[in-house]
């Protein structure tokens, strides 16, 4: 796979574009797909099939980063996980081979940073342990020489060792060369210093230089023997690295996609396509480098509609129109992803026939419109129903008259032919022979007249006028010269552009009417929704409200009915009236009665309730009276017997908190329970035992070792692909709940892409939680709308 090429067949460009999608979502989603080290090495297997030949260093470490990308790659595929989601690609580089013997044997020769080991053989090994110790002895013996010159005044003091031509030498003033004895190997720019290399190291130099081509022996016959070693393999090799490329194409065209924001539109066999909003590839790059956005573009072609028609003004955009069309076919057809909406419908033709821009040639002695006929010539006699058509500024170059004739009569032809085609022009009859022709379409660039400037959107179904007059006036043409042009121009035409921006003006009125309908019609079906979501989630409280007031009243009655016992033996104690106590006793016992055989009206219930409350509350504070009488009588006598002091163990009166005296006084302690310090009277606490702030402590403990645990086990990401959605929506509940608990702010959910059915019902729901402070998609790099962001609002 060493090129791209348009291919026309649907099972092998389907199968091309499945790849890429595949790898894109891989690229976009997984984290262990290697990303680099795919390097070509099959030049050095070639080569060392031929016995005798040996790879090069540098090429054998590019072979063991290849053979790991081979082996991380092959363990990517084989997973099942992988099999499952990643079906076309897993399937088709299932052969995918690694050798695990290649990278052991190179690993024994190279070491980390790609350089022959030492113990890649005995004899190497020996010959470097000679040459360390040979350079050494140089670097002794010139040292030595040095000092003594620098002490007979033969160097400069800073004078150092240096190397020429690979050799080790001491730079000398010129007028001092002969004082030292041995070969001068250079000289200074400027004459004045001369490199000496001392006789008495010259034969150590010598030695050690043959010892370097020893070494250098003894590693090619390594790196031969590695290569007999390989030989056998070298075809099997070969073929893994063709998959090797290809897997890297495939990337290519991936990385490509994710850059551009493309995706595969749904294939269909039948000729026809709808594109949604899609885009230039090369306008959106620059674009993008400028900061701004990119006008995307709708367009169709089916079997009642097969020839568009594009008119408008110029610089209104139909060439680039055009041109995004044939790009995008193109792009398509050799297996590449497209920029355009998932849901966009296209399809494959035979034949993809071009005409834009200038083609004159003073070789072929042609003119711009005689190249123009030559190419109708070929397209009318090969176009048929399978073909694809596009040509820019149809009939123009030629007298207009005759040039639109010519034009129309090509056009019929075509569309005689069952052919598919867009076709950009000026010329008002054919905007007349499109109207009034089966299989062909006008079109429009929309153009704000109000700004006098194009908006860069095709509109299907009318023709679109050229606004000549009005561009000219608004650059500013002398008013009487473009008076004049309309005069000559005549009525009729003057009337039909006329015409034709009222369609535009009155088209555009309605669609903008459209738009607001259609946002009224949504914020309705939401508002509906929203209220019918409320009625329900009042219909249920009022339930859960009813039952729980319901018990509340059931609790309130045995409160009452304690207080009645109470009351009575406090009354009888206090020598009361036992009728008083008898009444109170028999009105409650009634409502109870009341509550609990009947079935009660809202109204009638909280009606009953509301009495029952008062009769108790009317009933406690009476029974009330008499026991703050008592306890506080009890409480002069525990002041008088017991004596709180600090470090004692308290709780306050009719309560379980424990807590510990830190200053004591005569009618007042500081205590201190849990985290918080309070001073309270006296007579409102009571002794307690130890045991009871023990449990306090240790509650505390098992609540704050609980959330510690929690923070630790929680994540803060979650995966739903491949989930129904009342699962998927469960998954987000459990997300939600468990960070709102730790006290996480960011949360991610891994939702994809797809019709993006998940992502709407995931945001939906979403919306309905009001400590959510913010949703965001997550930035293109990292998987763009597949992933939704989360801040939380604590």
């Amino acid at each position: 796979m060493n090129k791209m090429t348009f291919g026309i067949s649907f099972e092998k460009v389907a199968h091309e574009l499945d790849l890429t999608e595949d790898l894109r979502q891989i690229l976009l989603f997984e984290e262990n797909f290697p990303q680099e080290n795919y390097i070509d090495v099959t030049a050095c297997l070639t080569k060392i099939r031929t016995a005798g030949s040996y790879p090069e260093v540098a090429e054998l470490k590019d072979l063991r980063k290849s053979i790991r990308t081979i082996r991380e790659l092959e363990h990517f595929f084989r997973k099942p996980e992988n099999k499952e989601k990643y079906k076309t690609i897993c399937q088709e580089f299932t052969r995918l081979q690694y050798f695990p013997f290649l990278g052991e044997r190179i690993d024994a020769i190279l070491t980390k940073e790609g350089t022959i080991k030492d113990s890649a053989s005995a004899e190497l090994k020996a010959i470097r342990q000679e040459i360390s110790q040979k350079q050494v002895q140089v670097t002794r013996r010139m040292q030595a020489i040095l000092k003594s010159a620098r002490q007979e005044g033969l160097v400069d003091p800073d004078a150092e060792v240096t190397l020429r031509n690979g050799r080790p030498v001491i730079p000398v003033a010129t007028g001092n060369k002969r004082k030292l004895a041995g070969f001068i190997h250079d000289e200074s720019a400027s004459g004045k210093t001369v490199f000496i290399e001392p006789g008495v190291v010259v034969e150590l130099n010598n030695e050690l230089r043959e010892l370097e081509y020893a070494e250098r022996r003894e590693i090619i016959r390594i790196l031969v023997h590695f290569a007999d070693d390989i030989h056998p393999y070298v075809g099997d090799l070969l073929e893994t690295y063709d998959s090797l490329g290809a897997i890297d194409f495939i990337r290519a065209k991936a990385e490509l996609a994710i850059q551009l924001k493309c995706v595969k539109p749904v294939l269909g066999r039948e000729s026809g396509f709808v594109w949604k909003h899609a885009t230039h590839p090369l306008l959106y790059l620059s674009h993008l480098t400028e900061g701004e956005e990119v006008v995307p573009l709708d367009i169709g072609l089916h079997e009642s509609n097969r020839i568009l028609v594009i008119s408008g003004p110029n610089a209104g955009g139909k060439s680039v129109c055009l041109k995004t069309v044939g790009l995008l076919q193109y792009m398509l057809q050799c297996g590449l992803l497209v920029p355009m909406s998932e849901n966009s419908e296209a399809c494959l033709f035979d034949k993809l026939f071009i005409d834009i821009g200038d083609e004159q040639s003073l070789e072929n002695d042609l003119s711009t419109y005689s190249s123009h006929l030559l190419n109708m010539k070929q397209f009318v006699r090969s176009a048929d129903e399978h073909t694809l058509f596009l040509v820019d500024e149809f009939g123009s170059g030629t007298e207009p008259a005759l040039g639109g004739a010519i034009a129309e009569a090509i056009l019929e032809a075509l569309n005689n032919k069952g052919a598919y085609g867009i076709v950009t022009t000026h010329y008002t009859n054919l905007k007349h022979f499109a109207s009034e022709t089966p299989g062909i379409i006008n079109g429009a660039m929309l153009f704000d007249i109000q700004k006098i400037q194009p908006i860069f959107k095709l509109s299907i179904g009318k023709p679109g006028s050229s606004f000549a007059l009005d561009i000219a006036r608004n650059i500013g043409l002398p008013e009487e010269i473009v008076k004049k042009a309309s005069e000559k121009v005549g009525s009729d035409y003057i009337n039909y552009e006329k015409h034709l921006r009222e369609i535009i003006r009155d088209k555009k009125y309605w669609e903008e009417k459209r738009m607001r309908i259609r946002k009224v019609e949504k914020t309705l079906d939401e508002l509906y929704s929203n209220y019918s979501t409320e009625l329900e989630d009042i219909q249920k409280e009022r339930k859960k409200i009813m039952m729980q007031a319901r018990d509340e009243a059931q609790a309130l009655l045995k409160e009452a009915n304690r207080n009645i016992e109470r009351t009575i033996r406090e009354i009888k104690e206090s020598h009361a009236e036992k009728k008083r106590t008898h009444d109170a006793r028999g009105n409650l016992e009634s409502y109870r009665k009341q509550l609990n055989d009947s079935e009660l009206q809202p109204d009638t219930y909280n009606k009953k309730i509301r009495e029952l409350h008062q009769a108790g509350k009317r009933l406690i504070s009476h029974s009330a009276e008499i026991r703050e009488l008592k306890l506080h009588k009890e409480s002069e006598k525990a002041v008088n017997t017991v004596k709180i002091k600090v470090g004692d163990i308290v709780q306050l009166i009719g309560f379980d908190t424990a807590g510990e005296v830190l200053e004591a006084n005569e009618k007042t302690l500081l205590v201190a329970f849990g985290n918080m310090i309070t001073s309270v009277e006296c007579n409102k606490v009571e002794l307690s035992s130890p045991g009871k702030m023990t449990r306090s402590k240790k509650s505390r403990t098992l609540l704050a070792d609980d959330i510690q645990r929690r923070k630790l086990n929680f994540k803060s990401e979650i995966d739903v692909r491949g989930l129904r959605g009342d699962e998927a929506l469960l998954r987000v509940q459990e997300l939600l709940d468990g960070a709102a608990f730790v006290g996480v702010r960011n949360l991610k959910i891994l939702h994809g892409k797809g019709n993006g059915i998940l992502r709407q019902l995931i945001r939906d729901y979403l919306k309905t939680i009001d400590y959510i402070r913010s949703v965001s998609d997550e930035h293109a790099d990292h998987g763009g709308t597949g992933v939704t962001l989360i801040e939380l609002d604590m």
